[in-house]
């Protein structure tokens, strides 16, 4: 059988390898000029590979479509993977959040042990190959594919076609949503495309200044909480790393953070109306009593210097200056001079440092996409499209998306391997 996969990404990749492990005449349309472009950035370049949790504990970790993905993780789950590229001498590791990388933190070691078995398996690959179009015949049966190859327009044949083009996000690897368009041709929807996992904007009122006063800070075990406020609601919630930047926040709780926040109701009446607060716990170890007694010990042993010069030991020096100004004490006045209650007005501040959310960055910025080729058009369990005959699905383009962590990749690689089994 001849099977043509468009998209030489993870998805893409795995496909390959399960179609061509069925015997299949495999041939994969790549649109760069290279296989797993966008796999060179993920994790910061190092892969965040997958995650070491329980393959049934993902789908809680999928806050897009997640019991979509029940079928796709069985046939192939975060071990599967880990055994192809240990197959291939690629050594992995786990660090905190459960997060699985390669030793070597290079995200090209995993993409050139997937060429490598892609290869062994006598796939054949065609680089710089756009696809222009999905051929079917009047009975709605895939026979193949129109692709323009350095500028020559050649047709393909095929008895099974594999849709693995990605989303939106990161055009510059070649996600530019061509999958869409292709899939819409053929008789697809496609849901709302929203960025996700995307790092948010401050609101120039209340937090854009106090973000750029304190850009490039990075914070690590700080609590953060998303709330709407016009309902008191948290949406929300998280521990561990975030970023200040010069447009508002980043870091990993934030990024999962907009996942959630993307599919709550009214959002972007919210966001406008200044509804919605990112407040920041800079001590989540300590209670209000507890910090207050370790402010209090910091105050006894600096009792003769200046507030702005007692919070060494506290905070990070970036941070400082900002806190000094939003606690309303002045800056100059002796630490044994500061009162009970501008003493309780610091904890609070420290437990509960707020920022008005305004919106989200631009898709091209978010490390995916939400949004895609409705789920209800597709079989989970072959990933085959309920529309067109032969056609079939994987990874980003498909409107199923996760929490930072690895199980986006996962979804990719198990969304694949099934396209291909079938």
């Amino acid at each position: 059988m001849k099977v043509v996969i468009i998209g030489g990404g993870p998805a893409g990749m795995l496909a390959a390898i399960s179609s061509a492990k069925n015997g299949n005449e495999v041939t994969i349309l790549e649109k760069m000029n290279m296989l797993g472009k966008k796999l060179l950035i993920t994790g910061k370049g190092r892969c965040n590979i997958t995650s070491s949790i329980p393959i049934e504990d993902f789908i809680k970790n999928i806050p897009g479509n997640g019991m979509f993905m029940f079928s796709s993780f069985n046939n192939f789950n975060n071990n599967d993977i880990l055994e192809i590229l240990k197959q291939e001498g690629v050594e992995t590791k786990v660090e905190r959040g459960n997060r699985i990388f390669p030793v070597s933190d290079k995200s090209q070691d995993v993409r050139q042990a997937l060429i490598r078995v892609v290869e062994k398996l006598n796939v054949k690959i065609i680089l710089n190959a756009k696809v222009e179009d999905i051929l079917i015949d009047d009975a709605k049966n895939v026979y193949g594919v129109k692709v323009n190859i350095d500028g020559t327009n050649k047709e393909f044949k095929a008895d099974k076609v594999i849709l693995a083009t990605g989303g939106k996000s990161y055009p510059g690897t070649g996600s530019t949503g061509d999958g869409y368009r292709l899939a819409e041709k053929v008789g697809h929807t496609i849901t709302k495309i929203r960025p996700s996992l995307v790092p948010l904007t401050a609101k120039k009122e209340n937090g854009l200044e106090i973000c750029k006063n304190m850009q490039g800070l990075s914070l690590r075990n700080v609590g953060i909480k998303i709330k709407d406020i016009s309902k008191n609601k948290v949406i929300y919630e998280d521990f561990g790393e975030m970023l200040f930047t010069h447009f508002g926040v980043s870091g990993p709780t934030i990024l999962s953070g907009s996942a959630h926040l993307l599919r709550y109701n009214n959002i972007d009446e919210l966001l406008k109306d200044g509804k919605i607060v990112l407040a920041i716990d800079l001590k989540p170890a300590l209670n209000e009593e507890k910090l207050d007694d370790r402010i209090l010990r910091d105050f006894s042993e600096e009792k003769n210097k200046e507030f702005k010069n007692s919070l060494d030991k506290l905070l990070p020096k970036k941070m400082i200056d900002t806190i000094v100004e939003l606690s309303e004490i002045k800056p100059d006045k002796k630490v044994n001079e500061i009162t009970k209650k501008e003493r309780l007005n610091l904890v609070k501040l420290l437990k509960n440092l707020e920022i008005n959310i305004s919106g989200f960055r631009p898709i091209e910025e978010a490390i995916i996409t939400s949004g895609g080729i409705n789920i209800k058009e597709i079989n989970p369990k072959t990933m085959e499209s309920k529309i067109v005959k032969g056609l079939f699905f994987a990874g980003e383009i498909i409107d199923v998306d996760a929490y930072t962590g690895g199980f986006n990749l996962q979804i990719a690689y198990s969304t694949g391997y099934t396209a291909g089994l079938n």
